[in-house]
C-alpha cells in the first residue's frame, strides 16, 4: 500500500455547460483511490445546458456527490471559491480541484497525491509542460503553447520560483494551505489558481509539480486568450507593488 493510501480526499468540480463532458469526468477516477475520497462537491455555475439534469443523474451513482449550484454565471474564480469553502469544513486531508470538461486526466491522482503523503507538498499542480514538448502532442494549439512558454517566464523572473507553468488548472491543495491562503480575497477570473500559487509563494508554502499528459478534444473553452493573457500581466504588476503581501 502506498504512502499515501491513508490521505482523505475531497474532490471538487466546477461545472459550467458541462453536461456532455462531466459524466466522464467521474467515471474515470481510479477505483483505487475511491475509498480515499470523502466527498465529491459540484458547483453548477449558472449553466444554461444539460448540466443540472446530468448532475442529478449522477447523483444515483455518486451518493456522496454534494451539489451545489449559482443562479448565474459568476465565473471561474467564484466557482472555486464556493467550493473551497464548503471543502474546508469536511474531513479531506487533501482537496482535488478537477475540471468538468475533461481535459485533466483523472488517472494521474494517485501520483499527484504522493508528495502530501511525505510532507513534500503543501500544493501540488499537474503541470502539462514538465516533458519537452509532450504539450503540443497532446493537441495544445501552438499559440497557447507559446503564450504559456512566454507568460511563464516572466512570471518565474517576477516571483522568483522555478515553475514549469503557471497555467494548468490541475490544482491539489493541502487543508492547511487553504486556512492559510485568504483565498476569499482573491478574484473570479480565470487567474484564480495562479493567484493560489503567489500567495502559496508569499505565504512560504511548498509547491510540487508532477507532469500531466495534455488533452484537447472537442470540449468548449470559455477562456478568451487575449483577455487572459493581460490579468495575467495585471497580476505580475500587482505581485510588485506589493498587493500580495498586503492580503
Amino acid at each position: 500500500m502506498s504512502a499515501s493510501a491513508h490521505l482523505k480526499l475531497a474532490i471538487v468540480v466546477p461545472a459550467y455547460n458541462a453536461s456532455k463532458t462531466i459524466e466522464r469526468v467521474f467515471a474515470r477516477i481510479p477505483p483505487a483511490i475511491q475509498h480515499q475520497i470523502v466527498t465529491y462537491i459540484v458547483v453548477n455555475d449558472g449553466s444554461t445546458d444539460n448540466t443540472a439534469a446530468v448532475l442529478s443523474r449522477l447523483l444515483q451513482g455518486y451518493p456522496n456527490v454534494l451539489t451545489l449550484h449559482h443562479d448565474v454565471n459568476k465565473g471561474y474564480g467564484a466557482a472555486e471559491k464556493t467550493l473551497l469553502r464548503c471543502a474546508v469544513e469536511t474531513d479531506a486531508d487533501v482537496v482535488v480541484l478537477l475540471h468538468a470538461d475533461d481535459q485533466y486526466a483523472p488517472e494521474e491522482l494517485p501520483q499527484l497525491i504522493e508528495p502530501f503523503a511525505s510532507g513534500e507538498a503543501d500544493i501540488v499542480q499537474g503541470s502539462r509542460m514538465m516533458e519537452g514538448r509532450a504539450a503540443r502532442r497532446g493537441g495544445m494549439p501552438r499559440y497557447k503553447y507559446v503564450a504559456n512558454r512566454g507568460l511563464t517566464a516572466i512570471e518565474n523572473m517576477t516571483f522568483g520560483l522555478q515553475m514549469a507553468e503557471y497555467h494548468s488548472g490541475y490544482m491539489l491543495y493541502a487543508k492547511r494551505a487553504l486556512r492559510e491562503i485568504p483565498f476569499e480575497k482573491l478574484s473570479d477570473s480565470f487567474c484564480f489558481d495562479q493567484e493560489m500559487l503567489i500567495m502559496a509563494k508569499v505565504k512560504g508554502l511548498k509547491i510540487v509539480q508532477r507532469p500531466i499528459p495534455t488533452y484537447y478534444g472537442d470540449e468548449i473553452s470559455h477562456l478568451k486568450p487575449i483577455r487572459y493573457g493581460l490579468h495575467v500581466l495585471s497580476l505580475v504588476l500587482a505581485y510588485k507593488r506589493g498587493y500580495y503581501h498586503a492580503l
